[in-house]
């Protein structure tokens, strides 16, 4: 019986799709072919330590050429209680993980130690987003099919950190919340990582000194930062940060209420421009800007070039973090170990998974692993232009007076 081709082509089609499905190896056959048990299938997969090279060869070719896939990763995970992932929660969209250099340096930290290991990495990116509630948290953080959770700097009351809690998996916190001392933690010191970038601007001769920080709490704030609501910040990294640049400042005879800061709910290059524009032009008497992280430092760097400021000339600036861009343009700041930060959290919770399958006791007191910092001198720190030497011994001259007396 004669078909038209429309028809001829649907059941071709079946029939192949019909012949793949038929063709597709299973462990079972796979075992058969071979002559091996099914146990031995699977070392080849699972143990292949326990094969020998020529025969795991073998069976990896057989499985190429029946269409075997390998083991079920639902089924082994289920016999293993191991899925062989482990979730990164981030509190910010997905794109910034990929904008951010420090959140890249950190999640390249992070993969690097699950080399070799046979784990995935699940990004978890659930935005900044403060409108969300504890259930809509706890659906998004129960579908994740894991063995364990690095939480990426949250705040204490975030949502998505009581509903990872709750999942009672291992967990590692890195950054903040810092004081959750029952919980492992990597992190640095960064009330004190700071206080170089605020020294260098005091040694220079800055007295007249802004600063820009990134959120303070989870609900949004966007412009002037009061004392009371620096003290009350419920994210200790930037709070941490601010107050030991203002450390500084007050050691050195400036008073820290006199201190403009200015906050930015979302770190990104135009919310840092204008928050750069917002701080420089309600305070014009300002000769240096002290920020919490580089991608605010580059925004600074961005508005100066834009209203023709010469960066240090008239403006000296300092940043946090060390990432490549800000090297680059031979920033002064303060370099943190983003890479050695992700790197040191996964090993982390990978010895905790382990044990955690092994049914060990958790560690007490909880680990915890502070990284050091160091200081890069850079160049986008001088004197403040009336300091200037050059300045100072003109105006000297003009005024009759020994230059000598005036610049030492």
């Amino acid at each position: 019986m004669c078909v038209t081709p429309e028809r001829c082509d649907k059941v071709i089609v079946f029939r192949i799709m019909a012949k793949r499905t038929q063709s597709r190896g299973t462990l079972a056959s796979l075992a058969a072919e071979l002559g091996v048990s099914r146990t031995t299938v699977s070392n080849a997969y699972n143990r292949p330590e326990q094969l020998s090279a020529a025969l795991r060869e073998r069976i990896l070719a057989t499985a190429e050429r029946l269409g075997y896939p390998g083991p079920d990763p639902t089924a082994r995970s289920l016999r293993t209680r191991r899925t062989g992932s482990f979730g990164v929660l981030l509190t910010e969209h997905l794109s910034y993980a990929f904008e951010d250099l420090a959140s890249v340096d950190f999640l390249a930290g992070m993969a690097e130690a699950s080399y070799g290991s046979n784990n995935s990495l699940t990004l978890v990116p659930v935005g900044p987003d403060t409108s969300v509630d504890q259930v809509a948290a706890a659906q998004l953080v129960n579908q994740c099919v894991v063995d364990g959770f690095v939480v990426y700097s949250v705040a204490a009351d975030d949502p998505y950190l009581l509903a990872a809690k709750n999942r009672r998996l291992p967990m590692v916190i890195c950054d903040q919340p810092a004081d959750e001392h029952s919980l492992p933690f990597v992190g640095i010191d960064d009330y004190t990582a700071i206080a170089p970038a605020a020294q260098s601007l005091i040694d220079a001769g800055h007295r007249n000194i802004g600063i820009l920080s990134i959120r303070l709490f989870r609900r949004p704030n966007d412009g002037a930062v009061t004392p009371d609501r620096l003290d009350a910040a419920d994210l200790h990294v930037q709070r941490a940060r601010v107050q030991g640049a203002l450390s500084v400042l007050q050691s050195a005879g400036i008073d820290p209420t006199s201190v403009p800061i200015v906050e930015r709910h979302i770190n990104d290059p135009a919310n840092n421009v204008a928050a750069a524009r917002e701080l420089l032009e309600s305070h014009p008497e300002l000769t240096a800007v002290l920020c919490t992280t580089d991608s605010m430092a580059l925004g600074v760097l961005a508005y100066a070039e834009s209203v023709g400021l010469s960066v240090p000339d008239d403006l000296s600036v300092t940043g946090f973090d060390g990432i490549r861009t800000a090297l680059d343009r031979n920033l002064t700041t303060v370099l943190q170990p983003n890479k050695a930060k992700g790197a040191a959290a996964g090993r982390m919770l990978f010895s905790l998974i382990d044990d955690y399958l092994a049914d060990a006791v958790p560690p007490s007191p909880a680990p915890r692993t502070i990284l050091d910092t160091s200081f890069h001198e850079g160049g986008t720190v001088a004197p403040p232009r009336a300091l200037n030497p050059q300045v100072v011994r003109a105006r000297s001259r003009e005024r009759g007076e020994d230059v000598r007396d005036v610049v030492k």
